[in-house]
């Protein structure tokens, strides 16, 4: 195992936290409390997903299968929180790192 796997792995950890986190704000739980750590945990994804991105380079794997996911959590701040449009690319998000999780292992 890679110095890359875990990386992979504690990034999908925040990546579900951080998916949870919204949904908990989607249904109006802790509305005011939960905005400033769902923002810290939303850098948190893009930073692991580009670590992994250099690790997987680095070590010769299939490192552009993130890239996808990548290019969709770049694209969120274009969305309003709230809204229809901002969930669903939440869940391309974590669709697409699913998937280039498994491409990259």
């Amino acid at each position: 195992m890679s110095l890359y796997h875990p990386a992979l792995l504690l990034t999908g950890v925040l990546l579900t936290a951080l998916g949870l986190l919204g949904l908990s704000l989607q249904l109006g739980w802790r509305k005011n409390a939960s905005r400033r750590p769902h923002h810290i945990l939303f850098f948190a994804v893009c930073a692991g997903v580009v670590v992994c991105l250099a690790l997987a380079f680095a070590v010769g794997q299939r490192w552009w299968a993130l890239l996808p996911a990548l290019a969709l959590l770049l694209l969120m701040p274009r969305t309003r929180p709230g809204r229809a449009g901002h969930w669903r690319l939440a869940l391309a998000c974590a669709f697409a790192y699913g998937l280039g999780a498994w491409g990259a292992w």
